[in-house]
C-alpha cells in the first residue's frame, strides 16, 4: 500500500476509494456512538470523521456501522460443509473471521487433513486462521486415524495462519505433568501464541495448575459461577452457542454483572440449519436479556481479536481492516451491508461474490474397516447385570445405569420394550477390526437403526438399533457412501446423507445438506426416536473426556475412573 497517499487520503488531500458516509460508528474503544464518515483505502480504514470524499461512495443515511464479527472458536467440519458453504451462510450475516480448530478432520486425516482445511478456505470472502489441535487423538481410549505430537504440530505452527495451540481438552493431562501433552503447551508458549482451554468443571488449585501452565481461555462454562471463578484467574471465557450446547442465556448474569473484556463468543459445534444468523444472533440474543448493545458487539469483535493478538481487526479505526457491517437498528443485528477488506461481499442477507469456482483439493478415502460379518455385533451374556449409557437430551454428559440384560439364546440383545438399545463403535481408520459393544437407553427406537461416521473425537463409526440386522445394514451403507448417515429400517435404507470428504463434509451445496438432514429426521421420527436431534446426541457418546459412561471402538469408558470398564455389572 501507498504510505503517501494513505496520509493523504487520511488528512482530506486526496479521495480515498471508498467512503460510508453518513455512518453512526459504534466504537467499540471509548463504547460510544457517533456521526462520521468512514473512509477506506484498499483493504484499509484510513479516516473517520467529517467530510471524506472517495471515488466511490456510499451514504447509509444515518444507519449503523459496526467492526464485523469474529467467531473465536469453531469446528468448521461440525458444520459438515465445505468452507465455502460456510461462509455462503456465515458472511451474510456479518461473520467476517473465524477462529477454527480442525481436530475433527486431524483425527481422520492428520496433517493431511489440516493442510486440506488450509487450501478449502483460501479465497473466501472470511478469513479463516486456525489452532492446531492439542488431542489427537483425545486419550489413548479410543483408535483415531492418527496421533499427533509436537513435532508434526512444530512443522505448521510458525504459519502466519495458525495462531496457537487449540483447546487443551487433556487437562489431566496437564495437570499430571505428561510430558507429551506439556510439549504441546510449551511448543505455543514458545512461539508466543495462545494455549486454548477445555476444562468443564475445574476448580480450585488444579484450575490454578491449568492456568499456569499457559492455558489462557475456556468455552465450557455452563454457570456464571464457573465462569467468574475462571475469570478471576485471568482467563478468556468463550461463551458458546451451538447445536448441542447452548450456554449463552445461562452466562448472561456474568455479562450483566462483570467487566466483559475477557469474554468473547464462540459456536464451537453447529449444524447448517443452525448457522443462519451465526454469531450476529448471539449478539441479538444478549442484547435482548439485558446486555449494553455496544458490549455485545465488543465480545463478538474486538475482544476476540485482542485475545488473538489480530492486532488490526475488531475496531472501526485508523490502520483497521476494512471488515465493517452495516446496521440499520441495534435490535435484530442484521447487517445491510457486509463490507470484507473494504470489498462489498454481501447485501440484505445475499452474499454478492461468486463462489462457484472453488472446488476441493482431492483427499483420499477415509472408511477402511476390517471385513465386518453380523456375528461381529453379537454379545455374549456374561451375566444378567449391564452397565448402560443413559442419554440426556440436549447435554453431552450422561449417566450411568446398571440395567437387567435382555437375554436370548445366550446373547444379550436389544430390548425395546425398556428402551435400552445395542450400540456399536466400529473401528474406521486401519481395519483394526475394534468393535465397542455396549446398551444406550435415551433414544426410544422401537425399530430399525441409524448408523454415522460422525462420532467425536476420533469419528469411528457408530451405530444404535434396535436389532442386529438392522445394524450391519446401516453399517454396510455408511461403508458404500465412503462415510456419512443414515437410517434403516427392515433391511432398507429410508434415508441418508452422504458424507465423502473424511466421512465428516458433504460436497453438496448448503441448501442440498439441509434438505437431507430434514429427510434424515424425518426418517429417525418414523421409527419413532423420542430424541429431537439423535445424530448430534450419538456422536457424542464416543467421547471418553465428557463424564459418565462412554463408548469407543475399545469398549465401555467410565470418564469418571479414565478407563474401560466391563460392560456387564
Amino acid at each position: 500500500m501507498d504510505l503517501e497517499r494513505v496520509i493523504d487520503v487520511a488528512k482530506g488531500a486526496e479521495k480515498a476509494d471508498l467512503v460510508i458516509k453518513n455512518a453512526k460508528v459504534i466504537n467499540v474503544f471509548t463504547e460510544e456512538i457517533y456521526d462520521a464518515d468512514v473512509a477506506i483505502v484498499g483493504d484499509k480504514i484510513v479516516g473517520v470523521g467529517r467530510d471524506y470524499h472517495g471515488e466511490k461512495e456510499i451514504d447509509i443515511n444515518g444507519a449503523y456501522i459496526s467492526p464485523a464479527f469474529i467467531d473465536g472458536h469453531v469446528h468448521l467440519e461440525s458444520s459438515m460443509l465445505m468452507p465455502s458453504e460456510f461462509a455462503r451462510i456465515v458472511v451474510p450475516s456479518g461473520t467476517t473471521t473465524v477462529i477454527a480448530d480442525p481436530h475433527e478432520i486431524a483425527n481422520v486425516m492428520g496433517l493431511q487433513g489440516i493442510s486440506f482445511m488450509r487450501e478449502a478456505t483460501k479465497n473466501l470472502p472470511m478469513d479463516v486462521y486456525m489452532m492446531l489441535p492439542s488431542c489427537v487423538p483425545s486419550t489413548n481410549l479410543e483408535t483415531s486415524g492418527v496421533e499427533l505430537n509436537s513435532y508434526d504440530l512444530a512443522l505448521l505452527i510458525d504459519a502466519p495462519w495458525v495462531l496457537g495451540i487449540a483447546e487443551m481438552m487433556n487437562f489431566p493431562g496437564v495437570i499430571d505433568n505428561d510430558r507429551n501433552v506439556l510439549s504441546k503447551v510449551k511448543l505455543g508458549l514458545e512461539k508466543d501464541k495462545k494455549i486454548d482451554g477445555h476444562s468443564p468443571h475445574l476448580t480450585g488449585k488444579e484450575l490454578c495448575a491449568y492456568v499456569s501452565a499457559g492455558v489462557c481461555s475456556d468455552h465450557e462454562c455452563t454457570t456464571p459461577e464457573e465462569a467468574v471463578e475462571k475469570l478471576r484467574l485471568g482467563m478468556n471465557i468463550m461463551i458458546r452457542e451451538g447445536t448441542a450446547a447452548k450456554d449463552l442465556e445461562a452466562l448472561i448474569p456474568l455479562m450483566k454483572k462483570y467487566d466483559t473484556r475477557k469474554c468473547i463468543f464462540v459456536t464451537d459445534d453447529r449444524h447448517p440449519q443452525d448457522l443462519f444468523g451465526h454469531i450476529a444472533s448471539m449478539v441479538k440474543i444478549a442484547v435482548e436479556k439485558g446486555v449494553e448493545p455496544i458490549k455485545a458487539i465488543q465480545m463478538a469483535s474486538l475482544n476476540t481479536a485482542e485475545y488473538f493478538k489480530l492486532s488490526n481487526l475488531g475496531a472501526i479505526a485508523p490502520g483497521y481492516k476494512a471488515d465493517l457491517i452495516v446496521l440499520d437498528n441495534l435490535k435484530d443485528f442484521k447487517p445491510l451491508y457486509v463490507f470484507k477488506n473494504g470489498q462489498l461481499v454481501a447485501q440484505k442477507g445475499k452474499l454478492t461474490v461468486d463462489l462457484n469456482d472453488l472446488t476441493p483439493p482431492p483427499l483420499r478415502g477415509s472408511v477402511n474397516i476390517k471385513y465386518l460379518y453380523k456375528e461381529d455385533l453379537k454379545i455374549p451374556a456374561k451375566s444378567d447385570k449391564i452397565k448402560v449409557i443413559n442419554v440426556l437430551e440436549n447435554q453431552l454428559i450422561t449417566k450411568k445405569s446398571i440395567e437387567t440384560a435382555k437375554i436370548k439364546d445366550g446373547f444379550a440383545v436389544s430390548d425395546v420394550e425398556n428402551d435400552i438399545l445395542k450400540i456399536a463403535v466400529i473401528e474406521r481408520h486401519r481395519a483394526s477390526g475394534n468393535i465397542g459393544l455396549g446398551f444406550v437407553k435415551g433414544f426410544g427406537l422401537k425399530s430399525g437403526a441409524i448408523a454415522s461416521t460422525v462420532a467425536h473425537d476420533s469419528h469411528n463409526m457408530i451405530v444404535i438399533g434396535t436389532n442386529d440386522d438392522d445394524m450391519y445394514t446401516a453399517a454396510v451403507e455408511v461403508v458404500k457412501s465412503q462415510g456419512g448417515k443414515v437410517v434403516v429400517e427392515n433391511g432398507k435404507t429410508l434415508a441418508k446423507l452422504e458424507l465423502p470428504i473424511a466421512g465428516l463434509i458433504s460436497d453438496k451445496t448448503s441448501e442440498e445438506v439441509i434438505t437431507q438432514l430434514k429427510v434424515l429426521n424425518e426418517a429417525v421420527k418414523k421409527i419413532q426416536c423420542k430424541i429431537n436431534d439423535p445424530f448430534m446426541s450419538m456422536a457424542f457418546l464416543s467421547l471418553p473426556v465428557i463424564p459418565e459412561l462412554k463408548i469407543t471402538d475399545k469398549g465401555l469408558i467410565d470418564v469418571c475412573e479414565f478407563k474401560q470398564t466391563d460392560l456387564f455389572a
